[in-house]
């Protein structure tokens, strides 16, 4: 059993990150593992956690949290009509597929791998979120075979190697084939559940070296449990006040800090 002065910094910091992650998610509409990966590996490696496998812990304890987000989220904007069914019936399968090719993948690669993968994509999130425009577009129409299933694909197996949920790359996504925006951010809260489930049962099966206290196959339970309480706490904090101010300069600078954080991340990857 861990001491209660190892505990106590780790609980102290995953209420830190927790509070974190739910106002800038009910601010932005961004958050679930694009916020807390990196948070988790940061404050983890902070409290002397830097086992082989870490990076695995924190991706599989971020989809973890985004299981219970997603179908909160999905739940809450069916209520509002808002949910594409069909995209999601269209995409499911392929979603499902490569989150669980994705999941083996992250489980048989090392962490400095994740954490190359993770800093790459998320520095192009954060490109996009800064730079992206609202008319953009590639169709006016949801793509069908072959190119759907190829975007689907892509959207599962990389954002279950990162642990995120559908939508970092599936709003934007749906955005550039003509889908309204609150369309896009309801149909992609699905996203994250149909990706997430598949990873974390592969995740939880799979043996870390050197985990966290009290982590199950690769899923750290206190992360787990902090984090969703807090967030469920903080992120109607978020929503206030993002209805309170204009949004906009507020989304450029979470992507100029996402973007160092992804840029950080890539600097311990080549080591300096």
């Amino acid at each position: 059993m861990p001491e209660l002065a190892t505990l106590l910094p780790m609980l102290a910091a995953l209420l830190a990150i927790g509070a974190f992650a739910g106002v800038v998610g009910g601010l932005l509409g961004v958050g679930g593992g694009i916020v807390l990966v990196p948070a988790f590996f940061y404050a983890f490696t902070y409290l002397g956690y830097d086992g082989p496998q870490l990076m695995q812990v924190c991706v599989a304890t971020a989809l973890a949290t985004i299981v219970i987000t997603s179908l909160r989220s999905v739940s809450a904007h069916n209520r509002k009509g808002a949910v594409d069914w069909a995209v999601l019936k269209a995409w499911g399968p392929w979603l499902v597929i490569a989150a669980a090719i994705g999941t083996f993948v992250a489980s048989r690669v090392s962490s400095l791998t994740l954490q190359a993968v993770f800093g790459a994509l998320a520095g192009l999130a954060g490109l996009w979120m800064a730079l992206g425009r609202d008319s953009w577009r590639l169709g006016t129409a949801m793509p069908g075979q072959p190119v759907r299933g190829l975007l689907a694909g892509a959207v599962g197996f990389f954002s279950a190697m990162m642990g995120i949920g559908g939508g970092t790359f599936g709003v934007p996504l749906m955005t550039l084939y003509g889908m309204p925006i609150h369309r896009a951010v309801a149909t992609a809260s699905g996203f994250g559940v149909l990706i997430a489930v598949p990873a974390v049962m592969g995740f939880l099966v799979l043996p870390i070296a050197e985990a966290p206290p009290f982590t199950v196959g690769a899923v750290n339970l206190p992360a787990f449990l902090v984090v969703i309480g807090t967030t469920l706490l903080t992120t109607p904090l978020g929503v206030r006040l993002a209805h309170a101010m204009n949004p906009k300069p507020l989304k450029r600078a979470f992507a100029i800090f996402l973007t160092l954080v992804a840029l950080n991340m890539l600097r311990k990857v080549f080591g300096w």
